[in-house]
């Protein structure tokens, strides 16, 4: 994550909804998603500075014992051969030319660049361990290099990983680092990619359970965001360059993003009516600006059906997440089996058993197709609490035969 948000394609980076026993839903943990506190801005690194060249030149065995003793032979010869090298370093110091600088600074940048890929594929891979050393060794050359812009993106990422390997107190530090540098050199407080971070932080104070912390970086991202938003609003749009409507696009969208964390927060805290507020303005946000049909668009009406289901409005959930079923099957949703799991669970608790295992059943197989293992252990749980409802029904119904019998 650069120092921008230019390239926002989805509305957020977390996460899909998770469907769990009885059609609650989890979420799986995010790179882009989850940190701001603390007064204290830290660097993780201590960069040692460069040593200068010849310095560790070496002298004749004679040499320093004559030089002390004031005089023969073996110390003027040695003394020489001493002054040799270092007037060898001297002249390769002053005969270095501009050319060599640049070789020398074109050199450190590729091999900056190449630390970060190795990190990147390492983080595809899996191997989080190797990841970050490559990331540690990146940051220490950007600290040599006075590269500001590698600094950010480094720190950022070393932030990310440390998120997702659930080291959340390294994670915030790395972030706040981040954002120091950005904003030292001159970024505003409300450009997209402080905000992105200024999230992070605030679900990271979320998953901690410091409400009053994780609640003020909530509503620093979505005020400065609403108020960046009609600031723009006030330029005609007749007037507005394909760069500023692009601008527009990706800070509503991000805007969408943080009313959507916000929600799952506000969800987790059992808010649950304000978290239906937060839902259904992401929800708007995304139609608007990716379409009906998008995959956010399903997940967020999947997202928002579930906590409509917990407040006990079931119908109201039953339409809004039949109605993004049978959207993702004519989108192709590449989660469909998540959307059909949370159905599977609303139907459950609306007591249509047999409607319920049916789409259990269809979610499985497309979770196993899928290779989601996470969901697929969700599933059978969902299954196990209908087997549970069906005995509970059975036992019900036999007591009521017993008494009947019995009159």
């Amino acid at each position: 994550m650069a120092a921008s948000c230019v390239n926002r394609t989805v509305l957020r980076s977390a996460g899909l909804c998770r469907i769990s026993a009885g059609g609650r839903y989890q979420r799986g943990a995010s790179v882009t998603s989850q940190c701001l506190a603390g007064k204290r801005l830290a660097c993780w690194v201590n960069v040692s500075r460069h040593e200068p060249i010849g310095r560790n030149t070496q002298r004749g065995a004679g040499g320093a014992g004559g030089a002390g003793a004031g005089g023969g032979g073996g110390a003027g010869g040695s003394g020489a051969g001493g002054g040799r090298v270092l007037w060898a370093a001297v002249a390769f110091s002053l005969f270095r030319t501009d050319e060599d600088d640049r070789d020398e600074a074109q050199r450190k940048e590729d091999e900056l660049i190449l630390l970060l890929k190795r990190a990147k594929l390492s983080v595809y891979r899996g191997q989080l361990q190797a990841a970050s050393g490559f990331l540690h060794q990146a940051v220490v050359l950007a600290h040599q290099t006075h590269n500001n812009q590698a600094i950010i993106y480094t720190y950022s990422q070393m932030a990310n990983l440390a998120y997702v390997q659930g080291h959340l107190d390294s994670a915030e530090k790395l972030f706040k680092a981040a954002m120091s540098f950005m904003l030292s050199g001159g970024t505003p407080q409300d450009d997209n990619a402080v905000i992105e971070m200024s999230l992070k932080l605030a679900t990271i104070y979320a998953e901690q359970n410091k409400a009053e912390l994780a609640e003020h970086g909530f509503r620093f991202c979505t005020e400065s965001l609403e108020a960046k938003l009609q600031k723009q609003k006030e330029s005609p749009a007749e007037e507005q360059t394909e760069e500023q409507e692009d601008l527009r696009k990706n800070t509503r969208l991000l805007l969408g993003l943080c009313l959507d964390s916000r929600a799952r927060y506000r969800a987790s805290t059992l808010h649950l009516k304000l978290a239906v507020q937060d839902y259904q303005n992401a929800l708007n946000i995304c139609r608007q600006e990716q379409g009906e049909t998008h995959p956010q668009t399903l997940v967020l009406m999947s997202d928002l059906a579930t906590i409509l289901d917990l407040q006990g409005l079931h119908d109201d959930a039953l339409a809004l997440v039949r109605q993004a079923v049978d959207l993702s099957r004519s989108a192709g949703h590449p989660d469909q089996h998540v959307l059909l799991g949370n159905m599977a669970g609303i139907l459950l608790h609306t007591g249509r058993l047999e409607d319920s295992v049916r789409f259990y059943q269809e979610a499985l197989s497309l979770a196993r197709q899928a290779g989601d293992q996470e969901a697929v252990g969700q599933i059978h749980e969902g299954l196990k609490e209908v087997k549970k409802r069906r005995k509970e029904e059975e036992e019900k119904e036999e007591e009521e035969k017993e008494k009947e019998e019995e009159r």
